[in-house]
């Protein structure tokens, strides 16, 4: 194929501003599918995680012909936690999507995304979306995108973005958003028109670089990148360039390329086209394909900093090992480093025990993802508290800050403030949007923000919508208190009965409910106090009579608060872990007899 005939291209946004439906709309108006063929929503989303959270957490490529023209797209995450996904594929593409919202405008994650696709020089098509919604406000959208632009200092060029109004979930878009086609011709057209064609040496001697990895059962490894130079034939001789600087000759097995969601095998690929290779064992994100005559690497691929870290280690609660499949600390060092070799944004290394690893990443919700994929695959382990990444500038000891933005109706402002006052929380903007809501922006440290969501879901009822964005390192800001709740812990191994948790219940909110296995020192609730309680929950009620053994069934408990991995992490505190399995996960105290943690108490003091 002419490398005229390709466009390759980026779809980015902020989270759920509709980029995979997009896809979806494309994919289906490019005539991929068959006729009957029954397509699911959000077809890109192929992750188990993905399709329950409605999230995309990997980047994904897919392509589509329009009019003769290939047109390769990169479908990206929007979740800041993710952002590591967006910044190694910008290599990839020459120009970008960008969806905006026609009544949110951009949001902090487009911040993040355009800054990428600025710095690299792409050019960028503003696409409008949900614009047939009641509320829809273009004109301000755009100016606020425009705005944008030139804060994150794009060229003149750059500025005079073309405007694409669309909605994705109906499948129409339009130059005029009062005068909109059946189809997304319009937007096709602009790819085409207003987005490059690749810039690459067609003629000269192989070279590539792997961006993406995948795994199949049959094929093995599965390096996806865009090739930037000459061309790559099937059982090719070349040479790895390692991104540590070594090098090794390689044979490449088969060749693909991409049409629609398939990969279709060829022969041969030219420079310009986005390909997958396999064949090739133990290769890593940022490492050189090139002809063994011209060994020549490409830049690394860098992203930006981890800004959090916890530790993994072996599971050694009193019920280890009943439900996993990985137990021991080499399948677990063995998944880590595998999991940091194809997620540029993770780090792991090994922690002082030998049966334990730190493991860094963007955020709580970036470390949960990979607890919650590594317990689906049948490992079994425990976690500490995520604790943020200090760093020493100039001799000053500095800490992560986050822009936190927050929109809430205005009965609960109140609450929002007070909670991020405690959290060192500084308020740079309010404005009281056309809903009556008010959106809040905050400069808060990313220490203040571990717990936080869940505090503000139950102090707002569950009204408050909140997006975070890194801002950077700023000097330390001193301490804060955020634990205004201690836990209530299992004063012995057994089975907790109504009795005994009908008592408990009066002194915090439950977490376990009648049956449940126990040992001693694993959190069973939240106390109302800021101080821990051990409390009997396996007790039960001695029977004298037949009157008094049926007493036990009217009692009435309160509903056990049911919590994600999710929330089970932003509980945690300094001396807890969460100990995790593939059919459950449980909180425990890190020591669990109780003299033990009190030894370990006075000795901290």
């Amino acid at each position: 194929m002419n490398v005229e005939q390709i466009r390759n291209i980026a779809i980015i946004a902020h989270v759920d501003h509709g980029k995979t439906t997009l896809v979806d709309a494309m994919l289906k108006q490019s005539h991929i599918f068959r006729q009957n063929q029954q397509v699911e929503d959000r077809v890109m989303d192929s992750n188990e995680l993905e399709r329950e959270r409605g999230i995309t957490i990997l980047a994904k490529n897919t392509a589509i012909e329009y009019k003769g023209i290939k047109i390769n797209i990169v479908d990206t995450p929007g979740h800041a936690d993710f952002g590591g996904e967006v910044e190694r594929v910008m290599n990839m593409v020459d120009g970008v999507l960008l969806l905006v919202d026609s009544v949110e405008g951009p949001m902090p994650q487009t911040k993040f995304v355009l800054r990428q696709a600025i710095e690299r020089g792409h050019k960028a098509i503003v696409v409008v979306n949900k614009i047939d919604r009641d509320n829809r406000r273009p004109e301000e959208v755009i100016n606020e995108t425009f705005d944008l632009f030139v804060d994150l200092g794009a060229t003149d060029e750059q500025c005079e973005f073309p405007v694409v109004y669309a909605s994705a979930l109906s499948g129409i878009s339009g130059m005029d958003y009062e005068d909109l086609t059946d189809t997304l011709e319009p937007l096709f057209e602009e790819i085409i028109q207003q987005l490059p064609a690749p810039k690459v040496d067609v003629n000269g001697p192989a070279q590539m670089q792997a961006t993406l990895l995948g795994f199949d059962e049959y094929k093995g490894q599965i390096v996806i990148g865009r090739l930037e130079r000459g061309s790559i034939r099937k059982n090719q001789q070349l040479t790895l360039l390692a991104a540590d600087g070594t090098s090794r000759p390689v044979k490449v097995g088969q060749v693909y390329i991409h049409r629609g969601l398939a990969r279709v095998e060829v022969e041969e690929a030219t420079a310009g086209d986005i390909i997958a290779l396999t064949g090739v064992e133990n290769v890593g994100i940022g490492d050189t394909f090139a002809d063994p005559e011209h060994p020549e690497a490409l830049p690394p691929i860098t992203v930006e900093e981890p800004t959090l870290r916890m530790t993994i280690g072996i599971n050694t609660s009193p019920f280890a090992g009943q439900d996993g499949t990985f137990v021991t600390s080499r399948k677990l060092r063995e998944r880590l480093y595998r999991e940091a070799e194809a997620d540029v944004a993770l780090r792991v290394e090994d922690a002082d025990s030998s049966d334990q690893f730190i493991v860094s990443g963007r955020g709580e919700l970036h470390l949960g993802i990979l607890i919650e994929n590594m317990r689906r695959e049948g490992y079994e382990f425990q976690v500490s508290k995520p604790e943020v990444i200090l760093k020493e500038i100039d001799g000053r000891k500095m800490e992560p800050m986050e822009v936190v933005d927050i929109e809430v109706s205005s009965e609960y402002q109140g609450a929002v403030v007070e909670l991020l006052g405690i959290r060192k929380g500084q308020l740079q903007d309010m404005v009281v949007m056309d809903s009556g809501n008010i959106q809040f922006k905050y400069l808060a440290p990313s220490r203040g923000l571990l717990g936080f969501r869940q505090q503000l879901l139950t102090a707002t009822r569950g009204e408050a919508q909140m997006h975070t964005l890194l801002a950077g390192y700023e000097p330390y800001a001193g301490e804060i208190q955020t634990n205004d709740f201690g836990s209530l812990i299992a004063w012995e191994t057994g089975t907790a009965t109504t009795y005994a948790l009908h008592a408990s219940q009066e002194r915090g909110q439950m977490f376990i409910t009648p049956g449940t296995d126990v040992y001693e020192g694993m959190i069973v609730g939240q106390h109302i106090r800021d101080t821990d309680l051990e409390v009997n929950v396996c007790k039960k009620k001695h029977l004298t009579s037949i009157r008094s053994a049926t007493k036990e069934e009217t009692l009435k408990l309160d509903a056990a608060r049911q919590m994600t991995i999710d929330d089970a992490i932003e509980y945690l505190k300094e001396d807890e872990l969460l100990e995790v399995t593939p059919k459950t996960f449980r909180l425990r105290k890190r020591f669990l007899n109780k003299n033990e943690r009190a030894k370990h108490n006075r000795q901290k003091r």
